[in-house]
């Protein structure tokens, strides 16, 4: 929220429409993060809310909230072109791609799948391609598979408040001691992976399997990155009915990590098969849960029923109480 109030500040009080394109992207990217970890939020698009009216922290609807995204996201790619990719900044291209996520999300792969399209064939115009090396993708900041990134820097005081790109897993994901299931380890051992195994996971460890695709507190969070668009790309596709054209894009993150092309060949089988392919892809990059979540697989992948409370995250509890509990807690919680 506090990304969000300034964002607001920029969109009210900038006569610059670059500076206002970024900002509704900025605005657009944390709201698609909140709707997703907590579902219902408060939506606030002043720079200046009421101290007296509470009645703005009342959580509005998943769909309200979706849609303030889909506005945000689709002002932010209409006035913005590539140039900022180098540095970091907000782009076109990432627009398309968190505006085609977001569809992917909302269950509309009919609208995602032009976004996602655009995406995949506009980026060698936009400077953006595969890293032919999987551990590179890691390895250096801002480099050509990035389509978004949240900047971290040890040097940057961020202040009181809590940083989304190490809270999602509920401690500091980017750290040497995260802890990595065995079944995680077997499907990269069942696929045959070892090309991303060996980026994603260190077996040394004498108490516990731990991660180390990020090794550095300084390590900038990757929101989007083309490997991911591809195979979202992928997934709409098969579930618009273009299975073939899904294998072809699938096959090009399996032949990055050195494996061979798919052997699935129906709709169902390389919808499983997309799945698998972004839970090796996408390890420890914060996708898995809400991907399980989005796609009714949670039970499946957990091998027990999980009770839809617990799809969400609790909010806060400061946040509830400092709202004077207007704010309200998610069931179950």
């Amino acid at each position: 929220y506090k990304s969000i109030l300034s964002a607001n500040n920029v969109i009210e009080n900038s006569a610059n429409s670059t500076q206002v394109a970024e900002a509704k992207f900025l605005r657009g990217l944390a709201y698609l993060n909140l709707v997703k970890v907590f579902g219902a939020v408060p939506l606030n698009l002043s720079a200046s809310p009421s101290t007296t009216d509470t009645s703005i922290l009342a959580r509005k609807s998943v769909a309200d909230v979706y849609s303030q995204i889909i506005t945000d996201l689709s002002d932010a790619m209409s006035n913005l072109d590539n140039s900022g990719i180098a540095t970091g900044r907000a782009s076109k291209i990432a627009a398309q791609g968190l505006l085609g996520r977001a569809y992917v999300y909302m269950g509309d792969f009919v609208n995602a799948e032009p976004y996602l399209r655009d995406v995949v064939n506009g980026a060698a115009g936009a400077g953006i391609s595969l890293q032919a090396n999987f551990a590179d993708i890691f390895g250096n900041d801002l480099n050509s598979e990035i389509l978004y990134s949240t900047q971290i820097s040890g040097a940057i005081t961020a202040g009181s408040g809590t940083v989304f790109a190490f809270w999602f897993g509920g401690n500091d994901s980017k750290g040497d001691d995260f802890p990595i299931t065995n079944s995680l380890v077997k499907a990269f051992d069942d696929a045959q992976d070892v090309t991303r195994k060996n980026v994603t996971i260190n077996r040394t460890s004498a108490v516990r399997v731990v991660g180390t695709k990020f090794n550095s507190g300084d390590q900038d969070f990757i929101d989007l990155r083309l490997g991911d668009a591809i195979l979202l790309y992928a997934e709409a596709l098969n579930e618009n009915g273009s299975t073939p054209a899904a294998i072809t894009q699938l096959n090009k993150i399996r032949s990055r990590a050195n494996l061979a092309n798919t052997t699935a060949v129906t709709q169902a089988t390389v919808r499983t098969a997309i799945a698998n392919e972004r839970r090796l892809e996408l390890a420890l990059e914060g996708q898995r849960f809400f991907d399980l979540v989005r796609t009714g697989t949670l039970d499946a992948a957990m091998g027990k029923t999980i009770s839809s409370n617990y799809h969400v995250f609790p909010l806060p509890t400061s946040e509830i109480f400092a709202s004077g509990e207007v704010i309200t807690q998610n069931a179950g919680y």
